[in-house]
């Protein structure tokens, strides 16, 4: 396999291990996906093409010019006059020659070289008696076809039309190689417009998102500038602070004076990386009096490296009254817990006193017996309620009722 690729590159005596054939076939795929990427060009180019191989007809005195492409199995005509072919089978194409080689390829009569006398398109119709033609050559040095004149009678080529032939091999690439280059800016433009149109829907999502939420969302700056913020925040300020929220702001300026402390406190651990969550009372005795719980979460770049802060807060005033009101009925009932323990422990514990005086005075009558058992229930149903009261006051699952 290595002297058969070898062979078509001519260079049979520099290839002999797996590294160098490794290399051939890389060579080869190359060459490969740059005829593709010349198959592909649009028709915006056929007009330059034909234009260059109706000059080189006229030039050379030759019925048929081709500008032509070499795949693995097919010869494709890019550009072609004096015939309607459009591409032949790889095997019956004089260009395989012309691609392995340097410089113009001239075969004045094509029956008197043994390389193409038995080819089909010799030896049979169309009968080609002359040919010559020039590799195209890529800038990175891939040959992907030639740009070829052919007669039907034998023939040559002076020094001025094979100067003419180079010059023009060398404009049939470079056009290809420009025209691919505009497709290809072409093509990524559209992929970046329509990559910019799915960032801003994005955009428009997210934002929407972000605005419909009833908690206050703002990003701080590392020097605690505002970067960024939605509605609810703009929406707090503006009716607490009477103030418009604007990106570039410091937060300090609508942060309360008395949390100063806590809060730079707080912001300081965000930045080394850490997520804290605090609640705290704003704008205590006044009428927009709230209570927030505000996270402090750090936002990291790609490197891993804290950028800012994002301050999430959520109202939570409702949520402290109610444990204020729950607090109040715990009061209530450690107060009547009391009234249970003391005042109504009191008679009973009176008539406990006096049965033991009884019992030491050695004064019985009829009915002692189940008095004191009477008296002793009571008590011990008095006890129960005291403690189901205190265990009401300090259990987990008291209820404000409405």
């Amino acid at each position: 396999m290595i002297n058969k690729i070898a062979e078509k590159y001519n260079i049979h005596n520099h290839f002999n291990n797996s590294t160098q054939l490794n290399y051939l076939m890389n060579t080869e795929q190359g060459r490969l996906n740059a005829v593709n990427r010349f198959k592909q060009l649009g028709d915006s180019i056929k007009k330059d093409l034909d234009d260059i191989v109706s000059l080189a007809a006229d030039i050379c005195n030759t019925p048929v010019a081709l500008i032509t492409l070499l795949d693995k199995d097919m010869q494709w005509f890019k550009a072609s006059v004096g015939t309607e072919v459009t591409c032949t089978t790889r095997k019956v194409s004089l260009c395989n020659y012309t691609i392995k080689r340097e410089g113009l390829l001239i075969v004045p009569d094509t029956t008197l070289d043994k390389r193409f006398n038995s080819n089909p398109i010799v030896a049979g119709e169309p009968r080609v008696k002359f040919y010559a033609g020039i590799k195209l050559v890529t800038k990175d040095g891939l040959a992907v076809g030639s740009l070829c004149v052919i007669d039907f009678k034998p023939g040559n080529l002076n020094v001025h039309q094979q100067k003419s032939l180079e010059v023009l091999s060398r404009q049939v690439i470079n056009l290809m190689e420009f025209q691919w280059s505009l497709q290809s800016l072409a093509q990524q433009h559209q992929q970046t417009q329509q990559q910019k149109l799915s960032i801003e829907e994005s955009e428009i999502k997210l934002k929407a998102i972000f605005d419909s939420s009833k908690d206050t969302h703002i990003l701080v700056g590392k020097n605690l500038e505002v970067l960024a913020f939605n509605k609810s925040a703009s929406d707090f300020i503006r009716t607490t602070y009477k103030k418009r929220l604007s990106l570039g702001d410091c937060i300090m300026d609508y942060t309360d004076p008395k949390l100063f402390k806590q809060f730079t406190k707080y912001f300081a651990l965000a930045l080394s990386g850490r997520s804290i969550k605090r609640e705290w009372m704003l704008m205590p005795g006044t009428v927009y009096a709230c209570w927030k719980e505000t996270s402090f979460i750090p936002v990291k770049n790609n490197k891993g490296e804290v950028i800012g802060i994002a301050l999430n807060s959520t109202d939570i005033t409702t949520r402290k009254r109610q444990e204020e009101q729950i607090s109040t009925q715990n009061d209530a009932l450690t107060r009547i817990a009391i009234i249970q323990s003391h005042e109504l422990r009191r008679p009973v514990a009176s008539l406990l006193g006096l049965m033991d005086l009884m019992k030491l005075e050695h004064i019985s009558f009829g009915y002692f017996d189940i008095m004191e058992v009477t008296v002793n229930e009571l008590d011990e149903k008095i006890r129960g309620i005291v403690k189901d009261s205190e265990d009401t006051i300090h259990g987990p699952r008291l209820a404000i009722v409405a």
